[in-house]
């Protein structure tokens, strides 16, 4: 009789290849050129293996969206809970956004493909994740006091903005890793440009 544990563990290695093959396979192009076939075949399984951890090409993707995000989110938050002023919240969340680039390059790349080219439900579940991104943020920029001098409108605004300024510097990383010093460099005085207008703006409604 075979141990749970390791059929599960077994089960969780197939599970990871099967990502880390669409991964790779999607490189040159986005997930909906590549076949589940494709995958089964680069992992050396058959297809209905495939079937019993992912329902379809579409559902990988959603995980491998799902697992692009989580990590970045949790490590964000951290900062931005700890940061006593809006420079801080750049400051902080560059080096970790570059860092987890560095080391989930093929997941950015993947992020940077699908967001524009990908099935409808990757595009969505990508946006929503970056929404959320900015939800958070903005939570968080009205626990710094910004809710004295600004409207709920105008953080969910600036933090818009930012993310932008983020996103932008996360895909230039992805296509040009060469230059990681250079783009976190001119990132960062973009972004303070940004804030010297912030803090001398005032919202009509707060």
């Amino acid at each position: 009789m075979s141990d749970p544990g390791t059929r599960a563990e077994g089960k969780e290695r197939t599970r990871r290849a099967i990502l880390d093959a669409a991964l790779a396979l999607a490189a040159d192009s986005n997930l909906a050129a590549i076949s589940l076939r494709q995958v089964a075949k680069q992992v050396g399984v058959v297809p209905t293996a495939f079937y019993r951890h992912f329902g379809s090409l579409e559902l990988l993707g959603l995980a491998l969206v799902d697992e692009s995000f989580r990590s970045l989110r949790e490590m964000l938050l951290d900062v931005w809970r700890h940061a006593p002023e809006y420079r801080d919240f750049i400051d902080g969340s560059l080096p970790i956004v570059a860092q987890h680039v560095r080391e989930n390059r093929s997941h950015y790349a993947f992020i940077a493909r699908e967001r524009t080219a990908g099935p409808p439900r990757v595009r969505e579940a990508i946006s929503r994740e970056i929404d959320l991104i900015t939800r958070e943020l903005a939570t968080d920029v009205a626990r710094t006091g910004a809710a004295d001098q600004y409207s709920s409108t105008d953080i969910a605004l600036l933090a818009d903005l930012i993310v932008s300024f983020v996103v932008t510097m996360a895909e230039r990383l992805v296509e040009d890793p060469e230059s990681e010093a250079r783009t976190l460099a001119e990132a960062r005085t973009q972004l303070r440009m940004l804030l010297v207008g912030a803090l001398n703006w005032r919202s009509r409604e707060a």
